[in-house]
């Protein structure tokens, strides 16, 4: 995943970026922020890298006030100046406002979601609706946006690199999807809801963590498929399924209640029928009822084979005469058998293999190599935020660094579920910046002296989150606006997704694969038992991912006006209403505990990693009629696709890679659909 959450998304439409040290000094903002404060300047540190060593809690708000009070002072003068509105002194003083915001909000990002505590949560529900103002400021501003139309109606005569013409289309429409355009007592209406919105937000991520402590993000439990006692699966299952509503502090369902019907009205105020419709105006699918039509297209194959290998595990349990119909929370258990049934391949057996380093240096890091030429060091004098956390200098194949690459992997409580990516500085050829980028996931932490064996699902979460790691480091871009990641919903899960083929392909199976007692090489005999698993339990996997992401649909085309919603009826209600009411296979996030779409940046949005897989596929699909993995390959692709953030339009992006527009079939086929 991509992390998207409410501070960054505020700090990105406030722009962040500039490391100029001189603009950066500010005397602005809280009494308490003086030069003492670490984040009053850009670090000193190698590439801008944060010196935590030095980062205390009590940083963060000062700096956080003080980097929106000097952002509003840059505004003004942007909006007082008395010369005919450019590109320079408009578009790029826009562009280049906040950085002190910017820096101080990356980290905190960074530690709220990853390594937070209390005084950290109190900061983030006080900063919360003020960073929505500080955005509204700008985005609701009258005169600020009339400069910007101004710029953007002479654009053709402009003559401006075809980059920052890009950048100037991303403001006015950032503009004017922000509500610009509204009169100004629709200003101050959006403006109540969205600080409402913030508000809210924030409650639910702070009452979801304490819900849910030491279980997975997914509805599904890793611990499910080795728990013989069906007791105790139904129990481990319940929890997991009722964590946020349990009627109490923490219980979530009267918070994303009214964070939908305030989004429906928000969309309303702004001309739009609901909130996906506006949401999607600047995504690849562009409206709701293009998600619609493709979701239509993959429902019913999914469905039928999840229904096919509900009765395969039916079959399994009426042989040993278990005496009882299948439930969700029998699925994972009976699934791994009759994946050792009909493939011969047991989890228990494969996972020695998978040594956390070793998959690490010698598959994600080596795939890499083979495929862009860069290459990895690790460093240890860079102060890290958490005794765990790994540091990588990455250097590109001529030899110059390309970036630094932080690896939180260990699951722990004060940890936010699942697995992402981000900056903590981003790159801009026009500040001189490279990325600094980071990889969070939560894989079960080993006792000390042993091994950290993972599962093969964790091995692919590892290329995934590096997938999208290389889409940052490659970043080519004169703008942090437009740099790296910084690209439509549904397109920034395809590089990620893409970067999963490579965990399989043979040549890097092999070199990653190894035993952690002996060192050998995993044999043949179980490598081709991967590949020919591969398409296992598919049904399953794919109904629950398009099962949450039409509960994110149907959440978002909620007409405005509405009563509150029931939230369990109205599941209940979406599910069935999209055919996707399978009993034995529940959503993979159930909306009371869906921290994708309620605070992370994904609201109308989670149908992008099917979106996506499309993509990703149809582009493994030309790779494998080109030859497969070869450094020219590779090349191309980080040429075309990595390297190219969001400069021009997606859609011809992906189009000038392939040579045709995104085909369907290849993500069934993967599937095992077709």
């Amino acid at each position: 995943m991509k992390r998207l959450s409410y501070l960054p998304f505020l700090a990105l439409l406030a722009i962040t970026g500039s490391c100029n040290q001189a603009q950066n000094k500010t005397t602005s903002g809280s009494e308490d922020f003086s030069s003492a404060n670490p984040f009053y300047e850009a670090s000193k540190l190698p590439f801008q890298a944060p010196e935590f060593d030095k980062i205390k809690d009590s940083d963060f708000q000062p700096a956080i006030e003080a980097g929106m009070k000097q952002q509003m002072e840059e505004i003004q003068k942007i909006v007082d100046n008395q010369a005919a509105a450019t590109f320079d002194n408009t578009i790029l003083a826009i562009e280049n406002s906040g950085q002190l915001l910017g820096r101080v909000n990356r980290v905190f990002n960074l530690l709220t979601a990853a390594n937070t505590n209390p005084e950290l949560q109190k900061i983030q529900k006080e900063e919360a609706p003020k960073l929505t103002a500080n955005n509204d400021a700008i985005y609701l501003n009258t005169k600020l946006f009339k400069r910007v139309e101004a710029v953007y109606q002479q654009r053709e005569q402009l003559k401006l690199d075809p980059e920052s013409k890009k950048l100037l289309d991303y403001y006015y429409q950032r503009f004017e999807l922000s509500g610009a355009k509204l009169s100004e007592a629709d200003k101050e209406k959006l403006k109540i809801l969205n600080k409402e919105e913030s508000t809210l937000s924030t409650s639910f991520g702070t009452k979801l963590l304490a819900a849910g402590k030491g279980l997975a993000n997914t509805t599904q439990q890793p611990p499910l498929s080795g728990m013989a006692d069906r007791t105790a699966r139904e129990k481990l299952f319940q929890a997991s399924w009722t964590r946020a509503e349990k009627g109490d502090e923490n219980d979530t369902r009267k918070v994303i209640s009214r964070i939908a019907q305030i989004r429906a009205l928000q969309a309303q105020l702004l001309g739009f029928k609901n909130y996906a419709s506006w949401k999607l105006q600047d995504q690849m699918a562009k409206t709701p009822e293009a998600v619609a039509s493709f979701f239509s297209k993959l429902v019913p194959a999914s469905t039928a084979k999840a229904r096919a290998e509900a009765k395969d595990i039916q079959a399994v349990i009426d042989q040993q005469k278990g005496g009882f119909k299948l439930a969700p929370w029998d699925w994972n258990f009976y699934a791994e058998q009759v994946r050792k049934a009909k493939y011969d391949l047991d989890e228990n057996e494969i996972k020695p293999y998978f040594e956390l380093d070793t998959v690490l240096e010698k598959g994600v890091f080596y795939a890499a190599n083979q495929l862009y030429g860069i290459t990895f060091k690790e460093r240890k004098d860079l102060p890290v935020y958490q005794k765990d956390v790994r540091v990588f200098d990455v250097m590109d194949k001529d030899g110059s660094q390309l970036g630094l690459f932080y690896t939180d992997y260990y699951k722990r409580d004060n940890k936010n579920g699942g697995a992402w990516m981000d900056n903590i500085v981003p790159q801009s050829k026009k500040l001189g910046t490279i990325p600094v980028i980071y990889n969070v996931c939560n894989f079960a932490k080993p006792k000390t002296g042993e091994p950290a064996l993972i599962s093969f699902d964790d091995v692919i979460t590892m290329f995934h989150e590096f997938g999208h790691g290389l889409h940052g480091l490659f970043a080519d871009q004169q703008y942090v606006s437009l740099s790296g990641t910084n690209v439509a919903r549904d397109y920034v899960e395809f590089p990620s997704q893409f970067n999963e083929h490579w965990a399989t392909d043979p040549k890097i199976l092999k070199h990653y694969a190894l035993h952690y007692k002996t060192g050998q090489p995993m044999p043949q005999q179980l490598l081709d038992k991967i590949k020919k698993a591969s398409t296992f339990n598919q049904g399953y996997e794919f109904t629950e991912a398009l099962s949450a992401a039409e509960l994110d649909l149907q959440w978002h085309t909620l007409a405005p006006g509405l009563p509150l919603q029931d939230v369990d009826q109205f599941e209940t209600n979406a599910l069935k209403k999209t055919k996707l009411d399978l009993y034995e296979v529940p959503p993979r996030y159930r909306s009371s505990y869906f921290l994708h779409i309620w605070s992370n940046g994904y609201a109308a949005g989670y149908y992008a990693y099917t979106w996506t897989s499309m993509l990703e596929n149809d582009a493994y699909s030309w790779f494998e009629q080109n030859g497969g993995l070869t450094r020219a390959n590779g090349q191309r692709f980080r040429d075309m696709i990595l390297s190219r953030g969001n400069t021009e339009d997606l859609g011809k992006m992906f189009y000038n890679f392939r040579g045709h527009q995104p085909d369907i079939k290849p993500m069934l086929a993967k599937r095992g659909l077709l």
